[in-house]
């Protein structure tokens, strides 16, 4: 065994601080008072995932081994209980281990077996209609399977997809937030900003121009899995380099068999898994969803009343051209008067056309109350903004979209809509939007971190 210690260690846990106290070092060492009384979390984070023994001590010169463990995805937390030590204060540190600890699946990951479901979608009924179904830009030669999608949700939470092990796809994509981001520009693995928001991931297989990026830069979702891994900013990784690096965990060759049916790990496979668990994180159950049927009779007045605004029953709002159907997704690029000119060309930068300058991607509203800030450029930070937005700020562009246009032969004709809403109605029009709210799909375990990082000691 070798005998390096962490950098940095001890800190005596007899006196229940009032605030976290970080350590900083490499590895770095955080202790903190847990939910209990008697309970503390210390955390390790160490991305270069080694195995490491957790020591304590009373005196600063006896150490008494209390724990071998190998750290998964760049950190690992104990819940330590002391309620049997009384106020006895400990030390803790972290010694350096060689020895050689079970990697496959079922000691890496926490992931069920037989596995979960991704292959069936239990949707309801207005959610499988032809028009829905139109929507799917699943490929025939990557349809979700159980086991592929398995293997696609390990990679998505996966750091070491990342140059450095600090950062995955969930980092940028976090499902408390909708799956999306909740800076305006994400931090890559080396601290670098993104160009352009995160888009949210809810529901994503549903687009009919099949295209992803704010630019539909990206042909389909298989192919946009890969970018960010292989991007400077984001995950600086090139792509033979992380075959390399993930043919080396165990784990990976039980997944990949599981998956593909043999160990055998390629960028396509790479690209196939993720795209398969991304396209199965659907929402369905939102108080939306759960009133179709009953034509919104679960809805306040006040939710009814937005939703007649966003459908044009009241007032003059075009929302259901944009954001059109039950999943809320468009069916074409669209200007939406951010600015003039444009600052960010969007898709005009990729065609070089300046009939396509200040077009975007227009993302689903699944969720949209979980997804702030908006915008591809994160410029709005809550859902009364962009309303107000839509309401009265609208600008003059060129290429705006017609939706957004005063229409043919009325008052300033070819000008941005005004939509002239009362403080009410943008209150309500508000309400509507939270109904797309599904914290069932956000808070599902199947799209949850799987890896093993977290134990209890109890100290005797």
């Amino acid at each position: 065994m070798s005998s390096r210690f962490a950098p940095v260690f001890a800190l005596a846990l007899g006196l229940s601080p009032a605030l976290p106290s970080l350590l900083s070092a490499a590895p770095a060492v955080e202790i903190a008072p847990g939910a209990a009384a008697q309970a503390v979390d210390v955390r390790l984070t160490d991305t270069t995932n080694s195995t490491w023994r957790l020591q304590t001590s009373t005196d600063l010169v006896n150490w008494q081994d209390r724990a071998t463990f190998k750290v998964r995805n760049s950190d690992h937390t104990f819940q330590v209980d002391r309620s049997a030590v009384g106020a006895r204060g400990d030390f803790f540190r972290f010694v350096s281990d060689t020895t050689v600890l079970p990697n496959g699946r079922a000691a890496a990951t926490t992931l069920p077996s037989p596995p979960a479901n991704y292959s069936v979608l239990n949707l309801p009924a207005h959610l499988r209609v032809p028009i829905i179904l139109g929507q799917d830009n699943t490929p025939a030669n990557n349809p979700a399977t159980n086991p592929g999608a398995t293997l696609g949700r390990v990679l998505f939470h996966d750091k070491r997809l990342s140059a450095n092990n600090t950062v995955s796809c969930a980092s940028c994509h976090q499902a408390e937030h909708g799956f999306s981001d909740p800076r305006p520009l994400s931090t890559g693995f080396n601290g670098g900003l993104t160009d352009r928001n995160s888009m949210g991931l809810t529901s994503a297989r549903y687009y009919p121009r099949r295209s992803f990026f704010w630019d539909e830069r990206a042909a389909t979702l298989e192919d946009q899995v890969l970018q960010p891994i292989q991007n400077a900013v984001e995950m600086g990784m090139t792509l033979p380099a992380l075959v390399t690096k993930l043919s080396a965990e165990a784990y990976y060759a039980e997944l990949f068999t599981a998956a593909f049916g043999d160990a055998t790990i390629t960028s396509e496979r790479i690209s196939l898994a993720l795209a398969q668990f991304v396209r199965s994180i659907v929402s369905s159950n939102s108080k939306y969803d759960q009133g179709v049927a009953t034509n919104f009779s679960n809805f306040t007045a006040e939710e009814q009343l937005g939703r007649q605004i966003f459908t044009g029953q009241v007032g003059n709002a075009t929302c259901l051209a944009c954001h059109g159907t039950d999943n809320f997704v468009p069916g074409n690029l669209n200007n939406n008067g951010l600015e003039n000119p444009s600052i960010d060309r969007g898709v005009g930068a990729i065609t070089g056309n300046p009939a396509d300058d200040g077009k975007f991607k227009v993302p689903s509203l699944r969720n949209i109350e979980l997804t702030a800030p908006y915008m591809h450029d994160g410029r709005h930070a809550t859902l009364e903004q962009v309303v107000e937005f839509y309401n009265s700020g609208v600008q003059p562009h060129p290429n705006l979209a017609a939706p957004l246009r005063n229409p043919p032969g009325s008052p300033g004709a070819g000008q941005p809509r005004r939509l002239n809403l009362t403080t009410a109605q943008k209150a309500a029009l508000v309400a509507f939007l939270k109904t797309l709210t599904d914290r069932t799909v956000t808070s599902d375990e199947r799209f949850a971190d799987p890896f093993r990082g977290t134990s209890t000691l109890t100290l005797p």
